[in-house]
């Protein structure tokens, strides 16, 4: 194979790479626990925030509050990494391309 069309090569595979992640970065992804719902894209922006958890949340469920954030919050960036490997993880031995 000569240098152009390694070149070729590696500009279609760039295209590809930049063309995947654009569409990773668009969708929306969605972390759930027992209180919290939010959503964010691909880029791990948050979109929506959403308390489901029905009454009043007293002081002392304040803590507990903080933490089914948290693994809201979690349970999304998994599902956006997971999604991110899938279409891309192909290319994560290629040096410079992601």
């Amino acid at each position: 194979m000569n240098m152009q069309q390694l070149m070729q090569q590696a500009q279609r595979m760039q295209r590809e790479i930049t063309k995947k992640k654009e569409a990773i970065d668009s969708q929306e992804f969605f972390g759930k626990s027992e209180w919290v719902e939010l959503s964010f894209n691909g880029k791990k922006e948050i979109k929506t925030f959403k308390i489901i958890k029905d009454g009043i949340i007293d002081e002392d469920d304040k803590e507990m509050l903080e933490d089914m954030i948290m693994i809201a919050i979690k349970d999304a960036f998994n599902k956006i990494d997971a999604e991110t490997e899938k279409e891309l993880g192909q290319y994560a031995s290629m040096s410079g391309l992601m």
